[in-house]
């Protein structure tokens, strides 16, 4: 737990992480004008213990988020959500290991790959250099995954921070020093 976090509240976290990625896993597949209605079904049945005020309040995340330009290349025509991802990486000193895990948010295009982890955090780091080493080393193992399916074409990851409605994307040296970490292991 975080701080002073009670397991009630974990929970609700938890409940509101869960929710937030199913809300930006299917309404960016729907009109913009049909997003609001659809969201607000979806969260009177999964979000029933919740008022209607937070129900509201998230759904108004969401659709900021959405709506951010910043955005705009993560959910494109022909980006997909909760894509599955297995694969097996050579350990520099021999062995494997072995990745898999869901990608939130997945783009490809002609000459480039974007990998885009949500995190549901109340207090994300300023800095894409002080996001957590997990973070990092997670989105490095997508990524050299990714680079073998996906020969020739720089192959690109962000955190989408959805408290704070940011994206932060990772540098490839950082993203290099998470996968080096990774397989030292």
């Amino acid at each position: 737990m975080r701080g002073s976090e009670s397991p009630e509240q974990r929970a609700r976290a938890l409940q509101r992480g869960t929710l937030v990625h199913r809300l930006l896993q299917s309404l960016p597949d729907l009109a913009r004008e049909q997003r609001f209605e659809a969201a607000r079904r979806y969260l009177a049945r999964a979000a029933r213990d919740w008022n209607d005020d937070e129900r509201k309040a998230l759904i108004a995340q969401a659709l900021a988020l959405l709506d951010d330009p910043r955005f705009a290349p993560v959910f494109v025509a022909g980006s997909r959500a909760e894509v599955s991802i297995v694969g097996r990486l050579p350990r520099p000193r021999g062995g494997h290991v072995v990745v898999s895990g869901q990608i939130d948010r997945l783009v490809v295009t002609d000459d480039a790959v974007l990998i885009v982890d949500y995190k549901t955090n109340h207090a994300p780091p300023a800095h894409a250099k002080d996001a957590p080493s997990a973070y990092i080393r997670q989105l490095a193992l997508y990524r050299a995954v990714l680079a073998n399916l996906y020969p020739g074409r720089t192959v690109r990851a962000a955190l989408a921070w959805t408290e704070t409605i940011e994206i932060m994307e990772i540098s490839a040296p950082a993203l290099d020093a998470g996968l080096a970490s990774a397989l030292a292991r």
